[in-house]
Parts: C-alpha cells; sequence; structure tokens
C-alpha cells in the first residue's frame, strides 16, 4: 500500500451559520466537524495531514495547531476557490510521495470506511454519491468503462446531464506529482474568476490519465453549513451510536431520548432508561442502570451500581459496584465504593466514600473554601446523618456516624459519632402566646 496523506479543506467563511465560533468548529456528538475530519483521515490512514485554513478564523489554525501542530496549518490568503485551497497545502508537503487525500471538514458523517474506495484506484479518483435529489449538485459524466470525463455544473448541463443521479462530493484522492501539477495548471475563466479543482478532470484527461469513481452513501458526504444542517447531522449520528450501542447489548427502552457524546463508551447489559444525557468521557460498565434523567459526564460507572433518576454525574465521579447514586444526587471527583447509597439530595465534591457508606439526605461536601478544593473522605461502612456538612479537608472513620444536621469541621476516629449541633431548647406555651398576639394585632 502507497503512503498517504490528506488535504483537509477548512477555509471557508462559514457566514451562513451565523455564529461567533467557525463553522468547522460547531459539533456533532460533542466533537468538532474539524476533529471529525481528523479523526476520518487517520483512520484510513494518513500519516501527514495538512488543513487549510483562512485568515478570518484564526481559532480553526490555533485548533488544528494545538492537535497536529504548526506544520499541519496552512493558510489561504485569499481564497480564490477549491483548487487554490489544496495548492496551499502543496508546500506542507513538499516531498511527500503517495496519494493524497483532498476532503472537506464541515462534512461531520464522514468515516475512513467511506474514503477507503478512493485509495488504490490510480493516478486520480473522485468520491461520488447519489442523492436522492440531485438538484444543484455537479454531475460526474462517464464513459461505458466507468471513466469519468467531467464534470458538469447543474446550471450548465444539458437536459441529458441533469438526469445522471452521480454527483460529487467535494473530495478526490489523487497521486501527490499528478495531483498538485493539474492543480498548478487549473486557470480562473471563470465568472467569479476561481480556481475550481474540478477543472483538474479536463487536465488528467487531456494528459491521457484515467479518471476513476467511486461511491459514497449520500449521508457520508452530507454537508452542515447551517445551523439546520448541524442538528440534520447531529440527529442522524445519534440515530446510528444509538443503534451500535444496542446491537451490542445495551439496553434502551426509549433510545430516541438517550444523547450521547463521541466517545460515550457503554458496555452491553447496561440499562439506560429515557432522558438520559452523556457528555465526553462517560464509561457505563455492564449490568448499570443510568435512570431517567441523569446526566453523566467523565465519569466511570461500574457494574450494578444505578445512578438518579436526576442524578448528576460530573468528570472525575466513580461509581463503584452496586452504589446507588438517587435522585438530586451530584457527583464531582468522588471514588464511591461497592454498594455505598446516596440516595438523595446530596452534593459530594472531591474526595472518596468508602464500601456500604450511607450518605444521608442534605448532605454537602463543602469542598471550596474561594481559592481551593479540599478533599472529604468518608470510610467503609460510615453512616452520614441527614443535612450534615462536613467542611473539608476532614475524615470520617470507618463505621463512624454523624449526627444529622452536624456541621463536620474536624476528623471523626472509627467508630464515632461526630456531632456538632446546639442543644435544642422547647420555650413552653410560646407558641400559643405568639399567635394569641398577631391575631390581636390583625384585628386592631
Amino acid at each position: 500500500m502507497s503512503k498517504r496523506a490528506a488535504v483537509i479543506m477548512a477555509a471557508g467563511q462559514g457566514t451562513r451559520m451565523k455564529s461567533p465560533t467557525p463553522k468547522v468548529l460547531h459539533r456533532v456528538g460533542g466533537r468538532s466537524m474539524l476533529d471529525r475530519a481528523i479523526d476520518a483521515a487517520q483512520g484510513a490512514g494518513c500519516e501527514r495531514i495538512v488543513v487549510v485554513c483562512g485568515t478570518h478564523s484564526p481559532a480553526v489554525a490555533a485548533h488544528v495547531a494545538a492537535r497536529l501542530g504548526e506544520d499541519a496549518v496552512a493558510i489561504q490568503d485569499p481564497p480564490m476557490g477549491t483548487a487554490h485551497a489544496v495548492l496551499c497545502a502543496r508546500d506542507a508537503l513538499a516531498g511527500f510521495e503517495g496519494e493524497v487525500l483532498v476532503t472537506n471538514a464541515d462534512c461531520p458523517l464522514l468515516t475512513a470506511a467511506d474514503l477507503e474506495p478512493l485509495f488504490g484506484q490510480g493516478v486520480l479518483t473522485m468520491l461520488a454519491f447519489q442523492p436522492a435529489d440531485a438538484a444543484l449538485y455537479g454531475r460526474m459524466i462517464q464513459d461505458a468503462d466507468g471513466r469519468l470525463l467531467r464534470i458538469v455544473e447543474a446550471r450548465d448541463a444539458t437536459a441529458e446531464e441533469l438526469a445522471v443521479g452521480v454527483c460529487y462530493s467535494g473530495m478526490l484522492v489523487g497521486q501527490a506529482g499528478p495531483l498538485f501539477d493539474w492543480l498548478g495548471r487549473v486557470d480562473n475563466d471563470n465568472v467569479k474568476s476561481e480556481y475550481y479543482i474540478t477543472s483538474i478532470v479536463g487536465l488528467a484527461n487531456g494528459d491521457g490519465a484515467r479518471v476513476a469513481v467511486a461511491l459514497a452513501p449520500e449521508v457520508a458526504v452530507m454537508g452542515a453549513d447551517d445551523q439546520v444542517g448541524v442538528a440534520r447531522a447531529e440527529y442522524v449520528w445519534q440515530q446510528r451510536r444509538r443503534g451500535e450501542l444496542m446491537a451490542a447489548g445495551v439496553s434502551m427502552v426509549a433510545p430516541e431520548t438517550v444523547f450521547l457524546s463521541w466517545d460515550t463508551q457503554i458496555a452491553g447489559g447496561a440499562v439506560i432508561e429515557p432522558n438520559v444525557v452523556f457528555g465526553p468521557k462517560a464509561v457505563i460498565e455492564a449490568g448499570a442502570t443510568i435512570r431517567a434523567f441523569s446526566h453523566v459526564e467523565g465519569a466511570v460507572v461500574r457494574p450494578g451500581a444505578i445512578i438518579g433518576p436526576y442524578a448528576r454525574l460530573r468528570p472525575g465521579a466513580d461509581i463503584g459496584e452496586n452504589a446507588h447514586i438517587g435522585n438530586f444526587v451530584e457527583v464531582k471527583k468522588v471514588k464511591v465504593g461497592a454498594g455505598a447509597k446516596a440516595n438523595h439530595l446530596a452534593y459530594l465534591g472531591d474526595g472518596s466514600i468508602g464500601e456500604k457508606a450511607n450518605i444521608g439526605a442534605g448532605t454537602i461536601f463543602c469542598n471550596y473554601d474561594g481559592f481551593d478544593k479540599h478533599d472529604t473522605h468518608v470510610g467503609p461502612g460510615a453512616f452520614i446523618g441527614s443535612n450534615s456538612s462536613l467542611v473539608a479537608p476532614v475524615s470520617i472513620g470507618a463505621g463512624a456516624m454523624t449526627g444529622s444536621g452536624s456541621v463536620i469541621t474536624t476528623d471523626v476516629p472509627e467508630g464515632d459519632l461526630g456531632l456538632s449541633r446546639p442543644e435544642q431548647v422547647n420555650k413552653p406555651g410560646w407558641s400559643a402566646r405568639f399567635r394569641a398576639a398577631k391575631m390581636r394585632a390583625k384585628r386592631d
């Protein structure tokens, strides 16, 4: 197999997004479209990747540099068409000999598998698709042997050409030497005075090269040029990913209400109830249950654990086997031991909870002093009374207890009771006298 490189076009203005966020940094499944394009190129075996950026979006260039390095950034300034955009990457690929993939940064459903048929077909292969509605797409005119003769824009096509259902996707693979030679020979003799990449088909044919065609599904090359397009891609991606998980044994009674992130990991045998949202870096192991209306991000849920309903797991939460995190409980950066329970109305931030400990309703890990975060550690089998405030840094020993309503500011040793509240005082008759006084005042 010859070496592979990729040029990703990401220099478009993206004005139809009507957003301060550059188009290619909009997210589908929690991952930017640009990162998805890079993922697809890397998955296809491209060892060198260059992203063509515009001067209007420095955030795009910064994003590329952070992921791939400064050498992966090529600048198109000013923008003069698609052929010119790819040509801007020539210096970055100097000395490369092999196949060069040219792809777009705004096709978030494109995968490495969709790109693979482009490779190994010859000197130049164009990626085509067959849309349900060809409408304004450029038609790919082939001879009887499948050789691509030309790409005709819809506005310039004859009735016979418009009847052709095979359309150009904007992507291709070419041998580096000939590809950049043809790109350098493209002229801008057109209404917009731009250099169009489709012109290389005629140049290749003129040089006697055979231009091949590879097909991809329409959904794979579906662009997202505006907010509606992003939402459409999100819908398709979520459906696809839910289907993959259910095929692997994940139970979802209402899959259309479950929203996943690009890196969500859910093992077969897990149960996901309706209206659950997964942010990045969520790992749900076999046998766990995520009950309705819960949000899980950056957390690990071990086998047999039950989360929710209405629970929130934040980054660093690690919920042990058969542990219970109930309704309106928020967990952040806490390792919860096997069999531990926090069944309702608690904030648990920074620290650890031992096996089979019980966290009462209204418990708060007071972890932040306005400047730094501090840890709270609850030992195995400990019992934290309802409405306890544990002021970190603090440790509750194994089997220890705290009295309900206590503010615990110092460690509670193993087996002890920590109690911090004033002694109750009852004032005989006070309530009756108070009510009578209020009623008299109201009559007067």
